[in-house]
């Protein structure tokens, strides 16, 4: 695994911007309000000399000169025992320490009382002054830092300016390259998590990974950025991806929240499979119908995790199981889980499932199959008539994985109903096994069969 170096610094010195500008990404929210960041978050920064590292983003940090959680600017206030909690398994986790400071702000006393606790661990560390935006400034600006007796580096994350530096600063404090380490795993199992505001995601990461790795709350929308988390589940290589949850556009007045949004949306296209959260107690609401709706429009191969499930009693689990599945009745292969990450209620079936979606959507059936497929769907329900005219199918082939999509060649794909369609993807599903995976069923009209 790679080596970890760790961001730390209080609140609103630009942490974030300096991770986007590491890892060359836009993964962390930024915004001029001070305490956005709230859970830790990882990315890998690829520098100039070759040597990959992993970067940990942290929230902002507010202690007292005993080293003592003190209170944080609005933004923050609640969070600030769970924020430190989160910093201090980055700090065990990383190998060298950025503290970073506010060039433009000075000297302040939670930056000293950081410093101090920071200094206490006994690991490399780099004192990065950010928002100093030329060589002109550096010497007026450094002076008053050199009193805490880390080695100094100045830039801007803002603008860019000495980035370059600081990626050489960070590889140099790098330990040595253990030629013997064990290579990252291959094919590693992508899960995003998706549902409304406190439905449980966070909850549900922690208890399957069996540590404490995201801030759980009962304030809905505690978890802003999507925040990548490798694991190992019976041998298995994971990543989860806990996102923040997604409300109605039209309730989004938090520009931080809008910003969360359109993260964990795109968020469900770079996994395998998305597991969407939905709170029992509260059951399916409009939200979560048009989400559900919206990811099955786009294919999206996902479960749904119905959680809290051990706060609902036997006779109201029964009447809620029937209730989904009226819900679902438009996408009736995605599957349902009752789960609780509380008791650790129906847990173990998630990656095992996970798995089998992802691997049923790289189908691949060979033409012969596909063919003798159509032959038998035929024989065992002819397209009806439409128009006075029967559609004549003339071939089948399989156009792409991921979903699979299959493509019948007809004499008139208009002539096929909605219905009739639905029944060909129903015995596709069928005959090739896919039970669980998003299919795409094409219809596309042609006058002849396919020559051999």
């Amino acid at each position: 695994m790679l080596p970890k170096i760790a961001l730390l610094g209080r609140p609103n010195v630009g942490k974030s911007t300096l991770f986007n500008r590491l890892i060359r990404s836009n993964r962390a929210i930024t915004h001029d309000r001070p305490g956005v960041t709230r859970d830790r978050m990882e990315g890998v920064v690829r520098s100039r000399s070759g040597r990959s590292f992993t970067l940990i983003d942290t929230g902002g940090v507010t202690l007292d000169s005993h080293h003592s959680v003190a209170d944080g600017p609005e933004g923050l206030r609640g969070f600030e025992a769970e924020i430190l909690q989160q910093t201090q398994a980055a700090m065990d986790e990383a190998s060298v320490f950025c503290l970073v400071v506010d060039g433009r702000d000075g000297l302040m006393p939670f930056d000293e009382h950081l410093a101090s606790f920071v200094r206490r661990a006994g690991k490399p560390t780099l004192l990065v002054v950010n928002k100093v935006d030329g060589m002109e400034h550096e010497d007026t600006m450094l002076a008053e830092f050199h009193a805490l007796g880390f080695p100094i580096l100045a830039l801007s994350a803002e603008h860019g300016h000495n980035i370059r530096a600081l990626e050489e600063e960070m590889v140099d404090l790098l330990p040595v390259e253990d030629p013997d380490a064990e290579a990252k795993p291959e094919n590693v199992l992508r899960l995003a998590m998706l549902g409304r505001p406190n439905a449980g995601k966070s909850s549900l990461v922690n208890a399957m990974i069996g540590e404490d790795r995201m801030i759980v709350s009962d304030v809905a929308g505690t978890t802003r950025d999507s925040v990548d988390i490798p694991f190992v589940s019976d041998g298995r290589a994971c990543e989860f991806v806990d996102t923040a949850g997604v409300r109605r556009r039209t309730r989004i007045t938090d520009t931080v929240e809008r910003f969360s949004v359109n993260s964990s949306l795109k968020t469900t296209t770079k996994a395998d499979v998305t597991l969407y959260v939905i709170d029992a107690l509260e059951g399916v609401t409009a939200q979560d119908k048009r989400l559900i709706d919206l990811l099955d429009e786009r294919k999206t191969p996902f479960m749904i995790l119905v959680n809290k499930i051990d706060l609902v009693g036997r006779k109201e689990q029964a009447a809620l199981e029937k209730n989904f599945k009226e819900v679902l009745q438009f996408c009736p292969h995605v599957p349902v889980l009752m789960v609780s990450a509380m008791k650790q209620v129906g847990l173990g079936r998630i990656v095992p499932l996970a798995a089998q979606i992802r691997e049923e959507c790289n189908t691949r059936i060979g033409t012969g199959a596909l063919n003798r497929a159509m032959e038998e769907v035929l024989t065992k329900h002819q397209p009806p008539v439409v128009k006075r005219s029967r559609p004549k199918f003339f071939y089948l082939t399989q156009a792409e994985v991921a979903p699979p999509t299959f493509v019948f060649f007809v004499s008139d794909a208009d002539r096929v109903s909605e219905t009739y369609a639905r029944y060909l993807d129903r015995s596709l599903r069928k005959i090739f096994r896919i039970e669980h995976a998003p299919i795409r069923v094409r219809l596309r009209s042609s006058h002849k069969k396919k020559s051999e």
